[in-house]
């Protein structure tokens, strides 16, 4: 298994549209175990194929407290999402260190494959409804950041690309001193 590069927003590869599997073999199973690893390593409870700038229709979650229900949706599809909202305090990997409200459906029903190609459904509430809904937005080329005002979602680009050149300028100063 190996950590994957996890892209940060507002990297554009973020806006790709991610296409479906067509082939559930050992190269699939391959990323399903890389993503879990580079999503528990981050750590996150959540990732997107799209976010390791593999575009194919991949995500795996776990939102359990000791990492033990991992869970693979390989091209997912909400079938039912309830009328009632509710907002969440979301994060994302690609967008490391915000933090902020967003409206979604409590409850979701989703079908989709494992990483052997068996179909499931589900259905979801709480934290679960708001990952599968959030990753599910990356595989459509959307971030959750793009929810919030675009006064917000400057501000936050703002930041981010500033810690990018200070990283970069480290980064050139730590290999001029060796």
């Amino acid at each position: 298994m190996s950590i994957l590069n996890i892209l940060r927003y507002p990297d554009p590869r973020l806006h790709k549209t991610a296409k479906p599997v067509t082939q559930f073999d050992e190269r699939l199973k391959k990323l399903v175990a890389d993503m879990a690893e580079t999503m528990y390593d981050a750590p996150g409870i959540g990732l997107a194929a799209t976010q390791v700038d593999v575009h194919e229709q991949v995500i795996v979650i776990d939102t359990s407290e000791n990492r033990s229900d991992l869970r693979a949706f390989i091209n997912p599809e909400i079938l039912w999402a309830s009328d009632e909202k509710q907002v969440y305090d979301e994060g994302c990997l690609s967008v490391p260190g915000i933090y902020d409200g967003v409206e979604r459906p409590a409850r979701v029903k989703v079908r989709a494959f494992d990483a052997d190609g068996k179909p499931f459904e589900l259905e979801a509430d709480g934290l679960l409804a708001v990952c599968i809904q959030h990753e599910m937005d990356h595989l459509k080329g959307k971030v959750f950041v793009e929810y919030l005002s675009p006064l917000k979602r400057n501000r936050i680009k703002t930041k981010l690309l500033k810690e990018e050149r200070e990283l970069a300028r480290s980064q050139t100063r730590t290999a001029a001193v060796r």
